[in-house]
């Protein structure tokens, strides 16, 4: 059994340029928030911007206070004007692509011209654009609309930018043969046109299609009627729940799409419960399997024998012996220390990794006892090793609790960050340098009782690979860190440049093990290591071509390519 993702599916560029606006501005400020009408259509991305805070009004005061944002869809622009003269500071979060289309209107409406509207007349994008259309605006929901129009010396036509490509080419044909002297501009979204091309080319390679969306969104609703013209098995859900797999007959291969206001989150859950679903339809072995590399991935088990490998990899590199305490140390130190991590940090597991927010709310005594028992586990290694190494276990177990726990209260001064994790950026360049000390300066440490180039050398490779991978975490992770105000450095500098950073990090490390192996600062063992950056660059290609996607295997994928290091080490130890 199979599930692909549609490659559009989620948030376009105006809806996740509306709500991080709006999560942005919650973050920012403690006025008052509120959006002139729901910012998108979707309830579960509105009921968490109430969470924020972030209220919505329907009506415009005679006097207002603090913020509102104009939504997505777009405003007349006297309710612009009627936002400002009531007082509010007013933040317009309409999607740019609406904004050019209001901007063809505006201009041709000043000329006299008829303005032909091709879309929903109750959708507040096209009630939006008939306010820049003034007397002369005009709305066709459909061919008996166009038709019963009168005809004008001068007009436009222009589209809903969500409205169904296959329909508005008929409004262009009918156009060119009716009247050819009318302007039209194909104002749809090439976000919605691509989506509605990706559904035709997703149901033609599975079985049964699942679209996910609000119920009153429109380009969801198009997106499901699509689907179900191709004849294949489909469903439109808002959320996980609502899945039933009998209305999917014996679909072997499960395509998922959603519309441009569906988060990820969302699209997540959805994933991991068909995925559960189908998983428990298929063997035992099956279930089994999918049963073991769950519980070893979201306990961190399997993270604690990534942090080990990359550990004997790295000293191996050094030219050292690996010792088994070392190996150890590392292994539960950061087993210890993302565990508690994830005890404390629910609130953004809740949309990041809501199967792992589930396994924790479920497991919380067993894993607790998991968090102890290999922090006391690590604090032994490190005492077997020797009392530096003990200092630096709790030194470091110490830096790691202050990270996550409070230190202050939040009523402090204004701009205060009563959390270490939350100076920006910090989450991803700590990570790093903790796996650096542990994987590759301790053992140094331990074995040369002292810090050589070459551990240096180590140090910046190893510290460098585990940047990429968290960082690519934090990518997953954008919309749930805005939720809970993280500002990670993919929030910081963007994704497409995050990930443009990632991949000249990941093809460097690689280039910097081969010219040590070359100059013989590392043994050919570099040679073999550089395979490891080369996989994380191959995963990262794949990741941006729509490749991989949510589930195990993006975690297990990641995770594998530092029990690789230790593999490839320990095969080439054996040469």
């Amino acid at each position: 059994m199979k599930i692909t993702i549609a490659k559009t599916a989620g948030f376009c560029m105006g809806v996740r340029r509306a709500v991080e606006l709006a999560l942005d501005a919650s973050n920012r400020t403690r006025e008052p928030i509120c959006t002139y009408g729901p910012l998108i259509h979707n309830p579960q991305v509105l009921g968490i911007l109430e969470e924020k805070g972030i209220s919505v009004i329907s009506r415009i005061p005679e006097k207002g206070a603090g913020t509102v944002l104009i939504r997505a869809h777009g405003v007349p622009p006297g309710d612009r004007d009627a936002l400002k003269d009531a007082g509010f500071t007013v933040i317009d979060a309409t999607c740019p692509k609406v904004i050019k289309v209001q901007a063809i209107i505006a201009k041709h409406a000043r000329q006299g011209d008829a303005v032909i509207i091709v879309g929903d007349r109750a959708h507040p994008e096209v009630i939006g654009l008939l306010g820049y259309a003034g007397e002369h605006g005009h709305v066709a929901e459909n061919m008996a609309d166009l038709q019963s129009l009168p005809v004008f010396d001068n007009a436009i036509i222009v589209a809903q930018t969500t409205q169904n490509n296959d329909f508005f080419d008929a409004v262009v044909n009918w156009a060119k043969e009716a009247y050819p002297h009318y302007r039209v501009f194909n104002t749809i979204c090439d976000s919605t046109e691509s989506r509605q091309e990706d559904v035709k080319s997703l149901a033609a390679r599975v079985d049964a299609v699942v679209v996910v969306g609000g119920y009153e969104s429109g380009n969801t609703h198009r997106l499901f009627d699509i689907a179900r013209k191709t004849g294949k098995p489909s469903i439109h859900i808002e959320t996980e729940a609502e899945l039933d797999l009998n209305q999917l007959g014996n679909a072997q291969h499960i395509g998922i799409t959603a519309g441009a206001s569906t988060p990820n989150w969302i699209i997540k859950r959805v994933y991991r419960e068909l995925e559960n679903r189908l998983v428990h339809k298929g063997s035992r072995f099956r279930r089994c399997q999918f049963a073991v590399h769950r519980y070893l991935l979201l306990s961190n088990i399997y993270l604690a024998a990534a942090a080990g490998s990359l550990t004997y990899a790295s000293a191996r590199l050094q030219g050292l012996q690996p010792s088994a305490l070392c190996v150890s140390m590392a292994a539960l130190y950061l087993l210890c220390m993302h565990t508690f991590n994830n005890l404390f940090d629910v609130t953004s597991d809740r949309y990041n990794d809501p199967d792992r927010a589930t396994f924790y709310q479920k497991n919380r005594r067993w894993i607790s006892a998991l968090t102890i028992l290999s922090g006391l586990g690590g604090a032994f290694a490190a005492f077997m090793m020797g009392p530096l190494f003990l200092v630096l276990f709790l030194c470091m177990s110490f830096m790691g609790i202050i990270y996550i726990i409070s230190l202050g209260p939040r009523q402090m001064a204004e701009g205060f960050q009563p959390r270490i994790r939350e100076i920006p950026g910090s989450k991803t360049v700590f990570a790093a340098l903790a796996w650096g000390i542990v994987t590759a300066i301790v053992p140094a440490l331990y074995g040369f009782g002292q810090i050589k180039f070459i551990t240096v050398l180590v140090f910046v490779w190893t510290t460098s690979l585990i940047f990429v991978r968290t960082a690519f975490f934090d990518i997953l992770d954008m919309q749930g860190s805005r939720i809970v105000g993280k500002e990670t450095i993919p929030i910081l500098l963007g994704e497409k440049k995050t990930m443009e950073l990632l991949k000249v990090l990941s093809g460097l490390m690689m280039v910097l093990m081969c010219l040590a192996s070359v100059t013989h600062l590392v043994s050919s063992l570099g040679y073999l290591l550089s395979l490891c950056p080369l996989s994380i660059l191959m995963f990262l290609s794949s990741y941006e071509r729509g490749g991989i996607y949510s589930g195990l295997r993006q975690g297990v994928l990641m995770e594998g390519h530092f029990i690789l290091a230790g593999l490839l080490a320990l095969l080439w130890s054996m040469i």
